[in-house]
């Protein structure tokens, strides 16, 4: 059997949130039991905390520290769509407590079961069973990619109405409000200059498509926000970090999933960022996985192109934004020193597939 690659450790210092203050409450809410804690370092947005108590284990979920944007990290919202959607999406964690007291831990929060299961990212160095099994079969590259795929085309089937989530976002005119709406991002958030990225936008606010439906999407599915069962790892077990769902077209769900997965062209920095697992992006294409996802969810696949230099060019806010906070001193954490050039190479990337007119 696989281990889960999932790995916890202390704290961060600038990231500490007080265990006393955390047990009272959890105690009063009657989770009881003393507190210990330890945090999942992998994420770069909200921060995620392992809480042993009681014998048992949950997952909390808090804003970062510094945060300037609520809306991109609304607590109470992601609670609220968890609730629902895991009685109709069984990778989706149910969420068993909310706490709007900012005294508690320094920001509203929510408390989930903790699924286990097999993250894989980066070049799976770190596991060598995995990295083994990974590397000996193309077929089962394929159907390890083709459960991704599947299980992204099942979210978009889903009645999002049914599951009384229908308010959570307005269709029409999606793709505009995107486009714009991300640029105002970038902007907000500029430390330098990134002329490549900044035509990318100029080219997107001069391409946007008709939304090509309306589905409950994700808006940041990678392999890094996904669990396998660690007995089949063509099988989806948990889908993690919902901060972005809403109704939207799932082109541009599909779009983002593309943006994270690199070609050799991208260069090494790129194809060793931890999103996805090397192995795989070496192996399978973008295009590829187009076509997966037009077979499994039998929807036309039109403007590709557009969705996916906009997934790009997302990801690029993202990364430019949590860039930001680290420039002004909002956090310490290390990696995102050199999240100012990862802006900039994916500026490059989006460029170079407006100019061969391609994904």
């Amino acid at each position: 059997m696989l281990e889960p690659f999932i790995e916890t450790a202390a704290v961060r210092p600038d990231e500490i949130i007080d265990r006393n203050r955390l047990a009272t409450y959890l105690n009063l809410s009657g989770i009881a039991g003393d507190v210990e804690i330890a945090q999942f370092p992998a994420g770069s947005s909200n921060l995620t905390y392992l809480i042993q108590i009681g014998g048992e284990e949950f997952v909390l979920r808090r804003p970062p520290f510094g945060n300037t944007v609520r809306t991109a990290h609304d607590m109470r919202r992601e609670f609220d769509v968890l609730s629902k959607l895991a009685a109709v999406y069984p990778p989706a964690p149910k969420p068993l407590l909310f706490c709007d007291d900012e005294e508690v831990v320094g920001s509203e929060f929510y408390v989930m079961e903790r699924r286990k299961g097999v993250v894989i990212r980066g070049g799976l160095s770190k596991n060598a069973p995995m990295a083994e099994r990974f590397n000996a079969s193309r077929d089962f590259q394929v159907r390890v990619c083709g459960a991704f795929i599947n299980n992204l085309a099942d979210l978009h089937a889903l009645d999002y109405n049914a599951a009384g989530l229908g308010g959570l976002g307005k269709p029409a005119g999606y793709n505009r409000r995107q486009v714009e709406g991300w640029a105002k991002r970038y902007f907000a958030a500029k430390t330098n200059q990134h002329s490549e990225l900044e035509m990318a936008i100029e080219w997107l606010n001069d391409n946007i498509p008709t939304e090509s439906g309306a589905a409950l999407i994700h808006n940041d599915y990678k392999f890094d926000n996904v669990m396998l069962d660690p007995e089949d790892l063509t099988r989806v077990s948990a889908v993690l970090d919902w901060e972005m769902v809403t109704i939207g077209d799932p082109l541009m769900d599909l779009g983002t999933t593309l943006g994270y997965w690199m070609a050799a062209d991208a260069g090494e920095a790129m194809m060793n960022m931890p999103f996805n697992p090397r192995v795989l992006m070496e192996n399978i294409s973008r295009q590829q996985l187009v076509e997966m996802y037009a077979e499994t969810s039998d929807r036309d696949v039109p403007n590709m192109l557009f969705y996916y230099v906009f997934g790009t060019f997302k990801i690029a806010v993202i990364a430019q934004q949590i860039y930001a906070r680290y420039v002004k001193g909002f956090t310490a954490d290390g990696r995102f020193e050199e999240f100012g050039d990862f802006v900039g190479r994916l500026g490059k990337i989006a460029g170079r597939a407006i100019g061969r007119g391609q994904i």
